[in-house]
């Protein structure tokens, strides 16, 4: 199973998303599960582990997911190996054994060029980070997802859902 996971924000409420999807090959979604999430921790960068990861695990074990692969909306490493972040904290909290892809969609100052990866005829980047998985196929994943445009439609779609359902 993989899982694109996403969260989305509105003053007190979260509302975090999971697109369950068979393979990368036809991305067709299988399940979309939802759940919201309260009394999360204001953002601070370097630490969004700490407002995310709570409502991720939440969603998890709501529906009882077992993914094998889950993609997060953000970095695994902050740096691309060392410095911890969502990604990084959720495959320790997953016991290691679920591999995590961060898509993070704006540069963190630790993170090299070694990590961008342009799409379709964007300019800007989007910065790939993993655990559990090499990174290079993890890149690849990203980069062959559908999609004309910088970011693939799964994780647009993912984002979109997170915003709608705070509504």
């Amino acid at each position: 199973m993989i899982l694109i996971v996403d969260v989305g924000y509105k003053k007190d409420k979260a509302c975090v998303v999971g697109l369950e999807i068979e393979n990368f090959e036809n991305e067709k979604i299988k399940n979309i599960y939802k759940i919201e999430c309260k009394n999360f921790a204001e953002y601070i960068p370097g630490k969004f582990y700490k407002r995310e990861l709570p409502c991720i695990i939440k969603l998890i074990k709501e529906y009882k997911l077992n993914p094998d692969i889950i993609i997060i909306d953000g970095y695994v490493y902050l740096d691309g190996f060392n410095q911890k972040g969502l990604g990084a904290y959720l495959y320790d909290k997953l016991n290691r054994i679920v591999k995590i892809i961060g898509v993070a969609k704006n540069k963190y100052f630790l993170i090299s060029n070694h990590f961008e990866l342009y799409r379709g005829k964007s300019k800007k980047p989007l910065y790939i980070t993993s655990a559990g998985i090499d990174f290079e196929k993890a890149k690849n994943i990203i980069k062959n997802m559908k999609g004309d445009f910088r970011i693939p439609n799964l994780l647009k779609r993912a984002d979109k859902e997170s915003k709608d359902c705070l509504n």
